[in-house]
């Protein structure tokens, strides 16, 4: 087994990462450090989890180790595709560069442009950036990046994902043609592929893995998870991924829950924490300075369990982590073998579960079609109350009246039906309220011998002449005169019936409007 001892790196770069502990590198760090000190391009594709951080840190360090950086002209540059990575690629730095005079610099969103400006005006040897910042400093004209020596893309398919290559292609042709590229991935998509044909010159590959595999030492599972109603469904998802949690009792010292949406991270969060659990959401929408502290409180053991997007899935370090649960299955493929890589790390044994959803069926496909095996499914821990709420779910919408219990005419005389039934259903409360209340029913239930005189002879002389078959002609020729009068002329009906005063002017009335129409003409 190769040692560090025999990579030929520079004794004080070697002195540190053994009081880091570190005797023995990985596969990924034995292939790539050897031609990267050589001055090689490294075209490294490893799985995650495998150390693919320190295969470029050490041999940039011992390469940077002589020499000094000007002002705003960084003598090597990592691009990171988040914040996190970033940050850790800096740590990482910090850990093997104690016994070097190396200056860096942490260009990432979230953080005051002057801050960073006076450390780019000092002159660093190693910049650390996402693309979107490094473009911005460059665009203001604080930095340039012609004295770039090295120049490392560190998780490059998630730069893919994120819509970087652009932003990565404009890098490139800013940096001189004579550097030296690292390119790490875990997988190697076609457009990724492109760029590295275009960019890197006769590079060293590395493959220590078959791409897009995830490690032997992570247990793999998924639940088919079926809600009782589609309005449940939110709910009993979340109470399924607790009821996976409490499963796993005292082996679950810590996990993160990867959801698809941020808005999704919030809500899956707050949930736990509502029932108990020690939970805290972390996403791209959050203050940087939020993130950081959700962050270390994880690795520090303070946090149980970190709710998190895909921001939290590519290239973070965290080695104890017990227990990864995807509470929605990934849109891409490729996202699976990343959340699942945080567990497992460095040879470790880790569990991953995931819930998928009826419409999540296609995804899940697409997973096990990449890794080209089954993800085992586990049985639903809360199968016997999911069964109890299937079989007897309750009614969406209870019926208004019995009648629409039973069977109904054709469905062409539905609407009608339901729409009579439903006047009727809303009066009968208020005619058993009038009589308790001792009022009179409405007139939709008062008995017809109940009704005014006047309503019977204006309601049924229609009715009685449609019967009788009677034309509008016929019609015009039996009533009265007074009433053809009233109807043309628009005037007051009831005047005109029997003789009876026009009601609601009372004294006040003026003596012509009394008047019916025949007299008007001829008076």
């Amino acid at each position: 087994m190769t040692k560090f001892s025999e990579l030929n790196l520079n004794p004080k770069v070697l002195k540190a990462v053994e009081e880091a502990g570190y005797t023995e590198p990985t596969p990924i760090q034995a292939g790539a450090i050897p031609p990267a000190l050589a001055g090689r391009d490294i075209l490294g594709i490893a799985q995650t989890g495998t150390g693919k951080t320190a295969s470029f840190t050490l041999p940039m360090l011992s390469l940077l180790a002589r020499g000094r950086a000007r002002a705003r002209m960084p003598r090597s540059l990592v691009l990171c595709p988040t914040r996190e990575l970033a940050a850790q690629v800096a740590e990482n730095f910090d850990t093997y560069s104690k016994h070097l005079k190396l200056t860096k610099a942490l260009l990432i969103g979230g953080v005051s442009f002057k801050e960073q400006d006076k450390l780019i005006d000092k002159g660093v040897d190693v910049l650390i950036a996402t693309p979107g910042r490094l473009l911005d400093h460059f665009e203001r004209g604080k930095l340039l990046l012609t004295g770039v020596q090295i120049m490392v893309v560190d998780e490059a398919d998630r730069m893919l994902d994120m819509g970087f290559i652009p932003d990565i292609e404009r890098i490139f042709s800013l940096t001189p043609f004579t550097r030296q590229t690292f390119f790490f991935s875990a997988t190697m998509a076609p457009e990724i592929e492109r760029i590295t044909n275009t960019f890197l010159q006769n590079p060293e590959r590395i493959e220590v893995a078959r791409q897009a595999t995830a490690s032997e030492t992570i247990e793999q599972g998924v639940v088919m998870f079926k809600p009782s109603r589609r309005d449940r469904a939110d709910s009993e998802k979340r109470n399924l991924l607790r009821a996976l949690i409490d499963a796993e009792g005292e082996t679950c010292t810590n996990a993160i829950v990867f959801c698809n949406r941020k808005v999704d991270v919030d809500v899956v969060a707050k949930s736990l924490k509502k029932y108990g659990y020690d939970a805290a959401p972390i996403h791209g929408d959050l203050d940087q300075s939020q993130r950081t502290r959700t962050l270390d409180g994880f690795r520090a053991g303070d946090l149980k369990i970190l709710v998190a997007s895909d921001v939290a899935a590519r290239g973070l370090d965290v080695p104890s982590v017990s227990h990864v649960l995807n509470y929605d299955v990934p849109s891409h493929a490729e996202d699976y073998i990343h959340r699942i890589g945080r567990t497992g790390r460095a040879g470790r044994a880790g569990k991953t579960m995931m819930i998928c959803a009826p419409r999540d069926e296609k995804n899940l496909e697409d997973i096990e079609r990449l890794i080209q095996k089954p993800v085992p499914r586990i049985p639903d821990p809360t199968a016997r109350g999911g069964a109890t709420a299937e079989a007897q779910p309750a009614p969406e919408t209870a019926p208004e009246t019995p009648a629409e219990a039973k069977p109904g005419p054709k469905s062409d005389d539905k609407p009608a039906s339901r729409s009579r039934s439903r006047s009727r259903s809303s009066e009968k409360p208020r005619n058993a309220a009038a009589k308790e209340a001792g009022e009179p029913a409405t007139r939709a239930d008062a008995p017809a011998a109940d009704k005014p005189a006047a309503d019977k002879t204006g309601d049924e002389k229609p009715a009685a002449d449609k019967i009788a078959g009677d034309t509008d002609k016929d019609k015009s020729e039996t009533q009265p005169r007074g009433r053809q009068s009233g109807s043309r002329g628009g005037g007051n009906q009831s005047n005109n019936r029997g003789g009876k005063p026009v009601v609601g002017m009372g004294d006040h009335m003026p003596s012509f409007i009394a008047l019916s129409f025949e007299d008007r003409r001829t008076g």
